[in-house]
């Protein structure tokens, strides 16, 4: 046979070769990874989310619950950043994904931050940005908050929100 009718062959054995054999569909894998159990919540985070609050009140809108799988999801956020050593929102919608089958969330957002020294200046920085201030303001139930230190002792945080 010519090389040139072989090709079309080749291809379509080329193809199938690679088809997975796998029937999981994405819910579940996602299903599958399993939510990390919480980290104890330091004084940073705990004095974020009474700031956020605070300023929830002050503006007429209802107070946000804390949530432990939120506040797992963020962890391995914030850990991941730390690990690549950049702020990012990389990986959201797996972020989000998980929180639609593990909290039960029908909306999700995060905001993120590095290097502030105090729970005042993050929220404050917050604040002073127009897309992260709609997130503290926005409708939803329940938010949680990581706060991690690198090596160098510089802070990252993640902060995410849920509407159930």
């Amino acid at each position: 046979m010519k090389a040139a009718k072989l090709l079309p062959f080749m291809a379509i054995v080329a193809l199938l070769g690679f088809t997975s054999c796998s029937s999981e569909s994405i819910e579940d894998q996602i299903e599958a990874i399993e939510v990390p159990v919480a980290p104890q919540a330091k004084q940073i985070e705990i004095e974020i989310m009474e700031l956020i609050n605070a300023h929830r009140i002050a503006n007429g809108l209802s107070v946000l619950n804390d949530h432990s799988t939120v506040k797992a999801v963020a962890f391995t956020h914030t850990d991941y950043m730390i690990e690549v050593d950049n702020v990012s929102h990389d990986n959201f919608f797996q972020r989000k994904e998980s929180l639609q089958i593990n909290a039960d969330a029908d909306v999700v957002s995060e905001n993120v931050a590095y290097g502030f020294n105090s729970a005042a200046s993050v929220v404050n920085a917050w604040l002073d940005s127009p897309s992260h201030k709609d997130n503290i303001e926005g409708d939803f139930t329940h938010f949680d908050i990581s706060a991690e230190q690198n090596s160098e002792g510089k802070w990252f945080f993640t902060n995410i929100f849920i509407k159930r």
